[in-house]
C-alpha cells in the first residue's frame, strides 16, 4: 500500500493515541527500503494505481520475504523493552502473529513493571500528599488509579490466555484415518 494509506491503517490498528505523522513514517519507510524489508511497486503496475493529472503516482510499498522474517523476529522479541509503553501497545496489536509463550512473556512482564510503577507511585503519593496542591493530588490518583486499571485488565488478558493453553492442552487431535473416498486407510 502507499504511504497514505498505510498511515491510515496503522492509525486504525493502533488507536488515537499513537497517531502516526507523514515525517515519523516516511524516514520509517526509507529505513525499511534500505533495509531489504519492503520495496516499491513499479509505478508503472496497474494494481499501483494509474497518476492523475499533474501528480506524480504514489509510491507503493510491498513487504519482501526478509520483511516478513524480521516482523517475525521482532513479534519473538519478548524481553524488558517490550514491556515499556512505547513498544508494548505496538507488540500488543500483533499479538494474534505471536505464539502463546512469547505473548505470556510480554503480558506477565508488563504487569510486572506496572506493578513496580505502582508501588513507587503510591510509595510518592503518600509521602507527598500533605504537599500538593488539589488539582497536582487529583492528577496523581489519576495516575495511580489508570495503572491499577491497566494492572487488572493485563491479570485478565493472562487468565484469558493461560485458559485458552489449557483448553488447547486437553483437547486430543482427531486423527482422521479414513481416505477421501472414506474407506479406511492403512
Amino acid at each position: 500500500m502507499h504511504g497514505y494509506e498505510l498511515r491510515k491503517r496503522l492509525n486504525l490498528l493502533l488507536g488515537t493515541f499513537r497517531a502516526f505523522s507523514y515525517g515519523s513514517l516516511y524516514p520509517a519507510l526509507r529505513g525499511m527500503l534500505a533495509s531489504g524489508w519492503i520495496a516499491q511497486e513499479d509505478p508503472a503496475d496497474p494494481a499501483a494505481g494509474p497518476a492523475t493529472a499533474g501528480k506524480r503516482a504514489r509510491i507503493v510499498y510491498k513487504i519482501t520475504a526478509e520483511g516478513k522474517e524480521e516482523f517475525h523476529q521482532l513479534l519473538a522479541d519478548a524481553g524488558p523493552d517490550t514491556w515499556e509503553d512505547e513498544r508494548f501497545g505496538v507488540h500488543l496489536a500483533f499479538f494474534a502473529h505471536a505464539d502463546a509463550a512469547t505473548r505470556m512473556r510480554v503480558l506477565e512482564g508488563r504487569r510486572s513493571r506496572l506493578e513496580e510503577r505502582r508501588e513507587r507511585f503510591g510509595a510518592s503519593l503518600s509521602r507527598t500528599r500533605e504537599r500538593l496542591d488539589t488539582y497536582t493530588l487529583a492528577l496523581q490518583r489519576h495516575g495511580l488509579e489508570s495503572v491499577e486499571r491497566e494492572v487488572r485488565w493485563l491479570g485478565e488478558l493472562i487468565d484469558d490466555e493461560r485458559a485458552a493453553s489449557a483448553d488447547s492442552a486437553q483437547r486430543t487431535p482427531h486423527e482422521d484415518v479414513t481416505g477421501p473416498s472414506g474407506a479406511q486407510s492403512a
